[in-house]
């Protein structure tokens, strides 16, 4: 079991950027793959960024290339998303999940945290 705690989220102007951390307490066993999704009011869940245990792994999605950056510190059990030139279409919820197998994209993410949210005015 993983407790997963976001933080770091809030309002900016678009072309601002904002920092994540995503926190696990207890079995980082289960923390080998770690991810960032978002939901955005009356849209699906999409993945945002996932990476793998020693970062050497990354996915992310097409919207969000070039301007996001997951990294993650294992030494405190963290793992951080920088938000660059941050639009208004990038307003939503933002969760944390990890799993215990890294498959890309194709992760299985069992654990989940209760999202931080994000909102970027125009």
């Amino acid at each position: 079991q993983v407790l997963l705690v976001e933080s770091g989220g809030g309002l900016v102007q678009a072309g601002e950027s904002l920092r994540l951390r995503c926190v696990a307490f207890g079995d980082t066993a289960v923390t080998i793959a770690m991810a960032w999704f978002r939901q955005a009011p009356g849209k699906e869940r999409e993945l945002v960024a996932a990476i793998a245990w020693d970062g050497s792994m990354t996915d992310y999605a097409d919207s969000v290339k070039g301007r996001f950056t997951a990294s993650r510190d294992n030494a405190v059990n963290t793992m951080y998303l920088e938000m660059n030139k941050l639009k208004p279409e990038d307003t939503a919820v933002y969760y944390c999940a990890s799993g215990r197998l890294w498959a890309g994209t194709r992760t299985t993410f069992e654990y989940w945290g209760r999202g931080t949210q994000v909102t970027v005015s125009s």
